[in-house]
């Protein structure tokens, strides 16, 4: 049996996920994981030596050689073929977010959903809005609302400011591919294209009446499975319309720790 990875410290979750030329080439993507990215940015912008790296990352120096050189031969892949890059996934344990302490705390069986959120209405650009309002949900009804604001976290760093937060579900307007792509590594599950109130979405959310817009979803690499009716019964399933069975459950990646 193959001894399990040791997670990669990452104290930079990338902001920016998603790269691609003006014109697309090759039809495949190259998937570059944020341990990677790390260990890029360390040695070629911070300037690092290797053993430097290690240190920074908690792992070995041959391992920092080897995730350094996989990383370095996608980027040249992309430059030489013309392919998009896209940042996700690897086994990596983020720095946490320092969380107000005013923030309550969920239960295990509570659904939290966090909208996009100004001036009561649901703000339509996820990477510059200022705040979430936070629902609690249980058996199909709000328990607790909280505002909460994003302190100048934007586009990709917010995925896992919302996963601090135990987000299981986020309604937005706008939102960018790495965004999405944010989103579905920390396992939250989006719901794109909603205008209007933000009390009212919550709400058609909780009772499984939500309508959104599935084109604003991520389909990144098969996290979620599109077409179908929105059931909550391990997996999700997208049309625009959405309906909940119990709790959810997230099926994220291999990221050993979600709290960046």
């Amino acid at each position: 049996m193959p001894r399990p990875h040791r997670c990669r410290k990452i104290e930079y979750s990338p902001v920016f996920r998603s790269f691609s030329p003006d014109d697309i080439v090759a039809e495949d993507d190259i998937i570059m994981t944020i341990d990677e990215f790390e260990c890029i940015r360390l040695i070629d912008n911070e300037g690092l030596t290797q053993e430097a790296c290690a240190s920074r990352m908690n792992i070995s120096r041959t391992t920092v050689t080897s995730i350094y050189d996989h990383g370095r031969k996608k980027l040249a892949q992309m430059l030489v073929y013309g392919k998009r890059l896209l940042i996700s996934g690897g086994h990596c344990q983020f720095s946490p977010y320092k969380l107000p302490d005013t923030i309550i705390k969920k239960g295990s069986v509570i659904m939290r959903i966090a909208v996009t959120y100004e001036n009561g209405q649901v703000f339509q650009h996820f990477g510059h809005t200022s705040q979430f309002k936070l629902y609690d949900v249980d058996e199909g009804k709000i328990v607790n609302e909280q505002i909460v604001d994003t302190n100048g976290h934007g586009h990709g760093a917010l995925g896992g400011f919302l996963k601090s937060l135990e987000v299981d579900a986020l309604i937005c307007g706008g939102i960018g591919m790495g965004a999405q792509i944010a989103l579905s590594d920390a396992g939250i599950q989006l719901y794109g294209g909603v205008k209007g109130s933000a009390d009212d979405a919550a709400k058609a959310l909780a009772e499984g009446t939500l309508t959104y817009d599935p084109d604003a979803k991520c389909d990144h690499h098969g996290h979620h499975e599109h077409g179908g009716h929105c059931g909550h019964h391990g997996h999700h399933e997208h049309d625009g319309h959405c309906g909940h069975h119990g709790h959810h459950e997230h099926h994220g990646g291999a990221h050993c720790n979600h709290h960046q």
